[in-house]
């Protein structure tokens, strides 16, 4: 204790001193604290970015399979409708899994549940490494969808929690630079490299081992609570504070992901028809180019509000579905290609709104429930009208005449989804 006339004693040096320096040094000249401030906010960019490759990995597996479907339909000798279905039965499983399993992490911690997904994608991976059958493509497909369904919640949620305003832009922009990057490598190899209906997956398997390491390293964001059995009941988790956005944003997720089960199911075939080559990679290049444009627009709109991100996202949607259609009336490959940029403008930009308009206002035990009612609605969007125009395509269709209509089907969802913000948006209080 300091005498009242003695000189007052140094204090000591506070916790973020130095401790190896002399008192009287770090009393003499305090240190600032941006240094530390600095490294937590580099640490928790890295823990991000380690979260958000994962997401990358998820949907690049989710993809790489699409530029093979020709190859397996050569050697099986299996019909369109069976693409169709083998694209659905990952769709059906993935919401599945987000209905029952997504809103687990919330309760048992983001940890575990990644792991789990990891583990589940490891397996599937196997099963189309070993693929020798239709029916081992589709248990891979299934399989697939569980496990991306089990992890993607609880990996969006945990990007949330290490920084809400940037995990809400890594939660957009992370899927299409998946769906980018699988697709595009994918075809690559079918293309060009030995083995491709195993490369692929081989080295996907070997990112997602090491990311893996990375996941046991990470600290955990979400402490245990209790539920966690009664969480498992199918339900979609709504809380008060986000059910007006979602009735904004929902539209609009359904509609932008329309437009990608568009080019997943249809893409390759359309540009061999307009290309005249059955080249793998031409094939590919459509969903790339889309996926590519849609990532960066993204990252270039992720300062701008929500509402107004949105509306450009319908608008590009609507006008780069209409210039794609325009492009095969005129049998044009480099309009169509031109027509995919814009409409991927649509579709980052649609897909960025509707998750930074919701996710945020979730508190941090309804995270990852959010976001699977949030890719619920997507993967919906993504499942439905694919698989209808699949099965357009086999009974009494044409390509051509299906991408019509499909592409209608889309101009006419953004018009709603604008329509609807445009009515469901707070309108400022007159003044008095």
């Amino acid at each position: 204790m300091t005498s009242a006339r003695g000189p007052a004693r140094p204090a000591l040096p506070s916790p973020d001193c130095d401790q190896n320096l002399p008192v009287a040094e770090a009393v003499g000249s305090r240190r600032s604290p941006a240094p530390i401030a600095d490294a937590g906010s580099r640490l928790r960019t890295l823990r991000l970015v380690g979260l958000a490759s994962i997401i990358v990995t998820f949907l690049a597996a989710s993809a790489a399979p699409t530029p093979l479907y020709a190859t397996y339909q050569h050697e099986w000798h299996f019909s369109p409708l069976t693409t169709t279905v083998v694209f659905g039965a990952y769709a059906v499983a993935l919401l599945a899994s987000l209905l029952s399993l997504g809103r687990l992490s919330d309760h048992v911690g983001r940890r575990p549940v990644i792991l789990a997904g990891i583990a589940g994608q490891l397996i599937a991976l196997v099963l189309f490494i070993d693929a020798h059958s239709v029916t081992t493509l589709l248990a891979a497909r299934i399989v697939q969808g569980i496990a991306t369904g089990t992890a993607i919640g609880a990996i969006g949620a945990g990007m949330i929690d290490i920084d809400p305003p940037r995990g809400a832009v890594a939660n957009a922009t992370a899927p299409g630079l998946g769906t980018s990057a699988g697709t595009l490598l994918t075809a690559f190899a079918v293309q060009w490299l030995p083995a491709p209906t195993t490369l692929a997956y081989l080295v996907l398997a070997a990112v997602l081992v090491a990311q893996s390491v990375g996941v046991v390293l990470l600290p955990e964001t979400s402490p245990k609570a209790p539920g966690d059995w009664r969480s498992l009941a199918p339900r979609l988790a709504i809380p008060q504070q986000t059910r007006r956005p979602l009735l904004t944003a929902a539209p609009v997720l359904f509609a932008v992901w329309a437009l990608a089960g568009f080019y997943g199911s249809l893409g390759p075939s359309l540009t061999d028809h307009l290309v005249g080559s059955p080249s793998v990679v031409d094939g590919g290049l459509s969903l790339g180019i889309l996926a590519g444009v849609a990532s960066l627009t993204t990252y270039l709109l992720r300062a701008a509000p929500p509402s107004r991100v949105m509306l450009i996202g319908t608008a590009a949607l609507a006008a780069g579905v209409a210039a794609v259609l325009l492009a095969i009336w005129m049998r044009s490959p480099a309009g169509f290609f031109a027509a995919t940029a814009v409409a991927g403008v649509g579709f980052g930009a649609g897909f960025q709104g509707g998750i930074r308009l919701v996710a945020p206002l979730a508190d941090a035990d309804q995270r990852a429930g959010v976001l699977s009612v949030l890719y619920t609605v997507s993967y919906l969007g993504l499942g439905l009208p694919a698989i209808a125009a699949g099965v357009s395509v086999v009974h009494g269709g044409n390509l051509v005449t299906t991408s019509y209509q499909y592409g209608t089907a889309v101009i006419a969802l953004a018009a709603f989804a604008a329509i609807n913000q445009l009515r469901t948006r707070p309108r400022p209080s007159s003044l008095r």
